[in-house]
């Protein structure tokens, strides 16, 4: 008999309420074959295995466990201090198809795609008594729509990749019988999208039978993946991008076009109004709000909160039950106060992130009418500061509420206090989070991302896509493809609403609306940075967008370290960011598998 090796990590990958608990289990790691199928407990063991390799990009400082992802920390909106993140050579242009972490992406999404391929061939062989034919169909869906979920993170990172097909791979067949070309960008992308159709006609919004347990793909979640899918087919990286010409499979087939298709953006822009129609409109999803008394601090709940209250209503999919390391890296130093309001802090928010936060006018710090101050200091207490004012660096005062939810700045109020304590975080040379207490666990820029902190670290969910997600990327899809049509504004608004600022629009208290296309394109990616920052968005925004060549290459900035008093808040080159034009765009095939695969060609100037 044959026998398959497999590590059942279900409690990283499906949670369950309390009284559903065969998922917790852990089996032997090995079992026959023949056996899978043959009772209910083994049958979901092995779908949650299935599960288990969708990444978990909350572990961003270890990258190799479960494939986190290191794109908050190599894209332009934060740095880490440790050198070992992964970010760290991504960030140096020094990475190579030789690294484990380039491997660990390909060889984990490809075994997710054998082992769904798998199930999907042999789910309807499952016994009968034990597993009904309502369960098989949806089992069978699920595994389908984690299939091209992976595929689609595939196509993210490395461009172009193999379609294998139904049939999973013969891990005995000879090498020769191994060797696939890549498959066209539009061709991987019309798969994906194709798949979770037909995936989605079989799932259930609710889960059912499955009530009781989250982190199940549903039918929201497949649809907000195909959009995904969509979106960067339609993004200049791919459509009609001229640099990568000779981008072709070794028998002279292209891997991309060469001319811009508008009807992408338009199948993109149609794709998110449909799940906006079929979701959103009729309730299953919505964006998250807070009330209070004071608008401002309920706009500053409702954009913190969306993140740390788990499952709300606006998360459309999450990879549930997820180590993290969130709170560690994230939490200031704060040496001498209380042991649990101590971390790193060692995740840093670059200057030009924070500058890319709106006014609480709504208006960017570029603009003169803003208000927006560059020196000086005055008096100021943020939305979420019970203590008196503090003397507060002009630059941070009156700015929106996302910036409050997301930045700890030098003397602000920290997020979680203790009884009988006030603690206020303090980067200067000699300050409770300076570099006099550590050269390790510090900032590096003189700001910490502060967005999602949990008040305890524990297994929580790994948020992949939510309702503002949906939003932006409809907002952008019309305007590329429809411009002038009138949703464009109304579903941005909505999201500035949402965060607390004024809507662009030509009434009383309103912004002026951008006048063009680029005008609009400009503040839709604005809104996006700030909306979705440290979300693991921005590294792909700006390579699908094809600016990340600008944004990251060059000079890093934040503030000044070494000091105390008032040179801390001079504007500081922290680090050099090398970005390769020519092949950055994309992560590089792991070498071992263009070795073997000799029809698999690496990708462009790696």
């Amino acid at each position: 008999m044959k026998k398959i090796a497999l590590i059942f990590t279900a409690a990283l990958s499906l949670g369950l309420s309390s009284c559903s608990k065969y998922l917790d289990q852990v089996p032997d790691d090995v079992i026959v074959i023949e056996d899978i199928f043959k009772s209910r407990a083994n049958t979901d063991k092995y779908l949650a295995n299935v599960y288990s390799n969708l990444p978990n990009e909350i572990q961003e400082r270890y990258t190799n466990t479960n494939r986190s992802g290191f794109f908050t920390g190599a894209s332009d909106e934060a740095r880490y201090t440790w050198d070992f993140p992964y970010s760290t050579v991504v960030n140096a242009s020094t990475w190579s198809n030789t690294d484990g972490t380039i491997n660990a992406y390909w060889q984990g999404y490809y075994r997710g795609i054998r082992d769904a391929s798998y199930f999907i061939q042999h789910i309807d062989e499952a016994n009968a008594i034990e597993v009904n034919a309502g369960v098989k169909k949806a089992y069978k869906a699920e595994a389908r729509a984690l299939r091209a979920i992976f595929y689609y993170f595939l196509v993210r990172q490395y461009g172009p990749v193999m379609i294998l097909g139904e049939q999973p791979l013969d891990l005995n067949a000879p090498l020769s019988d191994l060797q696939f070309p890549r498959h066209s960008i539009d061709s991987c992308v019309n798969y994906i999208v194709r798949e979770l159709d037909i995936a989605t006609a079989d799932l259930d919004e609710e889960n059912a039978p499955f009530a009781n347990e989250i982190g199940r793909v549903t039918r929201g979640a497949a649809q907000a993946f195909k959009i995904q899918a969509l979106m960067l087919a339609a993004s200049p990286l791919w459509n009609g991008n001229p640099d990568y010409a000779t981008f072709v499979n070794k028998d002279g087939s292209a891997l991309t076009n060469q001319t811009f298709d508008i009807t992408k953006w338009q199948r993109a822009a149609a794709a998110a109004k449909s799940f906006i129609d079929q979701f959103v409109t009729t309730g299953r999803y919505r964006l998250y709000t807070e009330t209070n008394a004071d608008p401002f601090m309920a706009a500053y709940l409702s954009v913190r909160n969306v993140q740390t209250v788990e499952w709300n209503a606006e998360w459309i999919y999450a990879r549930s039950k997820s180590g993290s390391y969130l709170r560690y890296d994230r939490t200031p130093k704060h040496v001498g106060l209380p042991a649990s309001q101590q971390g790193a802090g060692a995740l840093g928010a670059t200057q030009t992130q924070v500058d890319a936060y709106f006014m609480r006018n709504g208006l960017p710090i570029t603009d003169p009418a803003s208000g927006y101050q560059t020196t000086g200091f005055s008096l100021f207490r943020a939305p979420y500061d019970v203590a008196a004012g503090r003397n507060t660096y002009n630059q941070w005062i009156n700015r929106e509420p996302r910036f409050y939810a997301d930045i700890t700045y030098n003397n602000s109020y920290w997020l979680f206090q203790e009884s009988g304590s006030t603690i206020i975080t303090n980067m200067e040379f000699s300050g409770n989070s300076g570099r006099t207490q550590s050269t390790s666990d510090v900032s590096s820029t003189g700001y910490i991302v502060r967005k999602a902190i949990p008040r305890v670290e524990n297994t929580r969910g790994s948020l992949f896509i939510r309702v503002a997600n949906i939003y932006l990327d409809y907002a952008e899809a019309l305007n590329e493809g429809d411009y002038g049509n009138a949703d464009v504004l109304v579903y941005l608004n909505l999201i500035r609403t949402r965060a607390g600022i004024p809507t662009y629009g030509a009434g009383a208290g309103q912004i002026a609306i951008p006048a063009s296309q680029e005008a609009m394109r400009e503040a839709i990616r604005a809104e996006r940075r700030v909306e979705l920052a440290f979300e693991n968005w921005r590294f792909f925004d700006t390579r699908r967008w094809k600016i990340a060549e600008t944004t990251n290459n060059g000079p890093i900035y934040g503030m000044n370290m070494f000091v105390n008093g008032n040179g801390f808040y001079d504007k500081t080159q922290v680090g050099v960011r090398v970005f390769r034009k020519e092949r950055d765009y994309l992560m590089p095939i792991p070498q071992n598998e263009t070795l073997l695969n000799t029809n698999l060609v690496q990708n462009p100037n790696w």
